[in-house]
């Protein structure tokens, strides 16, 4: 009777399964509308900065363009600091360079074909396809630079023949623009570099780790819909990387440019570093998680120690996230990988199959990345898992591959004995050291 009471405990009706599938999809729907919270909170923010700066860059440009330019209609330098300002995160100080060269570029072929071909409605195309073939030919490639060229060639061929002296006063306005948007985003207004590169960061560690919590627990609980679901939770993370090396390049501008900034440069390389591997970490551990849902689709053995080393290698992720942030010493994350690794090493000392040697191979690989994060070299964090790895390795040897390996040192040593008496009789001793030695006679 007490067997079957336990039989009939183990047994899950269909309702129990229903109401634990809709728990998890009512827990899945909450950590996903807390992450959409957060990123729009993130990215108000983020306009909020970017309209209070292209705003003051405006004034700022207006007010410079009619004290140093003199009285005029001096629309291109406020329009150039919003261009400016307005642009990626990241990518001003290129934007700038590409406005005054496009700038030039217009001026240049403007000048040249209305001298040489007059003005009028064809000459106008010609000038602007020729300015536009030129900014290609120079940028190689679309963007600020072509956009500018064509606009200014557009203005010298229709406007400079009834205004003259129109070609410097906006090379001027441009570059009084330029140099306001830049001093705004580095002098008056810079943001915060590891505010905004720690909010970008924040969901794709989140994410990750939630989702290899969850390949650990499939792995426990033996349920491949688990592993395929939080497949489909790192493939999701495209977009938050995205977000992650946007904000990396805005953050290094800032730390570059800004001087209420540059004490920030080695915690913002530091953090840099750290992240950069991150997106090498997100696909190996895609490879983890899919060969997770064929082991268990496969039915192959699952050591309780691959798990553990799972959950133990999320621990190092989440440590090496927060040593980032408060500038501590990476030792931590560093011990957490090497007790993954270990684990790992003992999970397939116990015995794995096909896929599941995948999972530990891929694993040990991920481990390496987030020791590089930490700031070890290449070479030193693949000796480290290595070295961890084989540690359990040697502490749990099934029975068979030690009888095996057992068997392989015995027959060679045999092998070896049998050659050494075969060398050692095939010895003749010869010449005057052969004779025998006689005593001499008393």
């Amino acid at each position: 009777m007490p067997d079957e009471r336990a039989t009939a405990d183990n047994v899950r009706s269909p309702l129990d399964r229903v109401a634990e599938e809709g728990g998890r999809a009512v827990a899945r729907v909450r950590s996903e509308s807390g992450q959409a919270g957060r990123v729009r909170k993130r990215q108000m923010e983020i306009t909020v900065v970017i309209a209070v700066q292209a705003g003051l860059a405006a004034a700022l440009a207006a007010l410079l363009a009619q004290r140093l330019l003199g009285p005029g209609a001096h629309v291109f330098a406020p329009a150039a600091a919003v261009g400016t300002i307005a642009t990626a995160i990241g990518q001003r100080a290129r934007r700038t360079f590409e406005l005054l060269v496009g700038v030039g570029v217009g001026i240049a072929v403007g000048d040249l074909l209305r001298a040489l071909l007059g003005t009028g409605v064809w000459q106008t195309g010609a000038v602007v396809a020729l300015a536009v073939a030129t900014a290609l030919l120079v940028a190689g490639r679309g963007g600020a630079l072509v956009g500018q060229a064509g606009g200014t060639a557009v203005l010298i061929a229709t406007l400079a023949p009834m205004q003259p002296g129109l070609e410097v006063p906006r090379v001027f306005d441009a570059l009084v623009g330029g140099v306001v948007g830049i001093l705004v985003v580095a002098l008056l207004f810079p943001v915060n570099p590891l505010r905004m590169l720690d909010r970008a960061a924040e969901p794709v560690y989140g994410g990750l780790t939630t989702q290899l919590d969850a390949v650990a627990r499939a792995l426990t609980d033996r349920d491949a819909d688990v592993a395929i679901r939080a497949l489909d939770g790192l493939r999701a993370l495209e977009a938050d990387v995205g977000r992650l090396n946007d904000a990396l390049s805005g953050a290094e501008e800032v730390v570059t440019i800004a001087p209420a900034r540059w004490r920030r440069r080695a915690q913002f390389h530091r953090y840099a570093d750290g992240t950069r591997h991150l997106e090498r970490v997100i696909l190996y551990s895609r490879s983890m998680a899919r060969r997770c849902a064929t082991v268990l689709q496969y039915g192959e053995p699952v050591p309780p120690e691959l798990p553990a080393a799972l959950t133990r290698f999320t621990e190092a992720i989440r440590e090496l996230h927060r040593e980032c942030r408060s500038e501590t010493d990476p030792e931590s994350a560093r011990r957490l990988v090497r007790e993954s690794a270990e684990l790992a090493g003992r999970a397939w000392a116990q015995g794995v199959r096909v896929f599941g040697d995948a999972v530990i191979t891929d694993l040990r690989t991920a481990e390496s990345e987030v020791l590089r994060a930490t700031g070890c070299p290449a070479d030193e964090a693949n000796r480290i898992v290595r070295r961890a790895a084989g540690a359990g390795e040697a502490a749990v040897r099934p029975p068979a591959r030690a009888e095996l390996i057992t068997r392989r040192h015995t027959a060679r040593a045999r092998r070896r004995t049998r050659i050494e008496r075969r060398a050692h009789g095939r010895r003749r001793p010869t010449g005057p050291a052969a004779a025998p030695v006689r005593a001499p006679a008393g």
